[in-house]
């Protein structure tokens, strides 16, 4: 029995480290990154920890976290293990986590830093965003931690109106301190989400140290084509959250994956809507982190690089666009620094 299990092991690994990989592409730091990644938004501890491990066994080599999602601790674990068991080594894989924007200020930008730094463990980030351009108060949620500690604080702080609780900091002083960080040595790259074309300007205006990507949401009926090529000219990548958009807005809108034009395409080219929608948004210029705990989807979601749409097939997906939006922090279309009051 022991001589199967050794055998059944060995047969796992070889599957494992045979798994074929994503295309990637250069930043402008230098470095590589894939163009698909795990995402982990809204994936709890426990499923993170788990779905991390099934996208490096499917071939992902490419991880999303952020503070904001509670996770940082079991992606890193999960990474640790594959590397013990030796599938990957730290080199293999790119990780990418964000500032909140609760540590906007120049003086928490390294402190809020050090414990996603901490909470990964993975020796180096690869990659180290801007969340939001927007600055939150800091409003203590936990009076039996520190005040110095990054967990005390409410992530959305709001008022007893239910207002968002924001400020004025400039993100670009919370550029300026993120550039510290590069120096240190402990991320490769820096960027920036959920910015605007104005906002990424400002950024370069000042910038010594440019980002190398601004991640932001995208999907065929937020397509963002007019960001993409702005950004292209300044030789920042796109990365496209929530890439799949969702089944069924609140409302009951539908989009792109469940649209009869998808699901046309879907049986011409024998691949399900969630991959033509994916494969779209990727020869659309972005790079996609759809997000996903369940196994075979994750796998699903990463067999995508075996078709390619035509440009006819293309222009029916570009005709989804309708911008709209799912993610929009509305409670902040008030503060000078919210992104999306202009077209892109």
């Amino acid at each position: 029995m022991r001589l199967i299990s050794v055998t059944i092991g060995i047969l796992a690994l070889i599957v494992c480290t045979t798994a074929k990989l994503a295309p990637t592409i250069r930043l402008s730091s230098g470095y590589d990154i894939p163009v698909i990644g795990l995402g982990t938004f809204e994936s709890t501890a426990g499923d993170a920890e788990q779905a991390v491990k099934d996208a490096i066994d499917a071939g992902y080599r490419h991880i999303d976290t952020a503070f904001l999602y509670g996770n940082e601790v079991e992606v890193g674990n999960a990474i640790r293990a594959k590397i013990d068991e030796g599938v990957i080594k730290r080199e293999d894989i790119f990780i990418t986590t964000k500032l909140w924007s609760t540590f906007h200020e120049p003086e928490q930008v390294e402190k809020a830093f050090q414990r996603s730094f901490d909470n990964l463990n993975l020796g180096y980030i690869d990659l180290y965003l801007i969340h939001y351009p927007v600055s939150y108060r800091r409003v203590l949620q936990n009076i039996r931690l520190p005040s110095d500690d990054v967990n005390a604080f409410y992530v959305f702080p709001v008022d007893k109106d239910g207002k968002s609780q924001t400020t004025d900091v400039d993100y670009v002083d919370t550029w300026l301190a993120m550039e510290k960080l590069v120096q240190s040595g402990r991320v490769r790259s820096i960027g920036i989400s959920n910015f605007n074309s104005v906002q990424t300007d400002r950024i370069l205006s000042i910038a010594t140290i440019k980002p190398v990507t601004n991640q932001i949401e995208c999907h065929p009926n937020l397509n963002q084509r007019k960001l993409i090529n702005f950004s292209g000219q300044r030789n920042i990548t796109i990365t496209a959250y929530s890439p799949l958009g969702r089944p069924h807005t609140q409302s009951g809108k539908k989009l792109a994956i469940s649209d009869p034009k998808v699901l046309e395409l879907a049986q011409k080219y024998r691949k399900t809507p969630a991959q033509v929608v994916l494969r779209y948004t990727l020869q659309n210029g972005a790079i996609i982190i759809p997000k996903s705990t369940n196994k075979n989807r994750i796998q699903e979601n990463f067999n995508i690089f075996d078709f390619e749409l035509s440009d006819t097939d293309m222009q029916i997906m570009h005709d989804l666009n309708n911008n709209y939006r799912l993610i929009n922090f509305e409670s902040d279309k008030d503060n000078k620094n919210y992104p999306f009051n202009i077209d892109f």
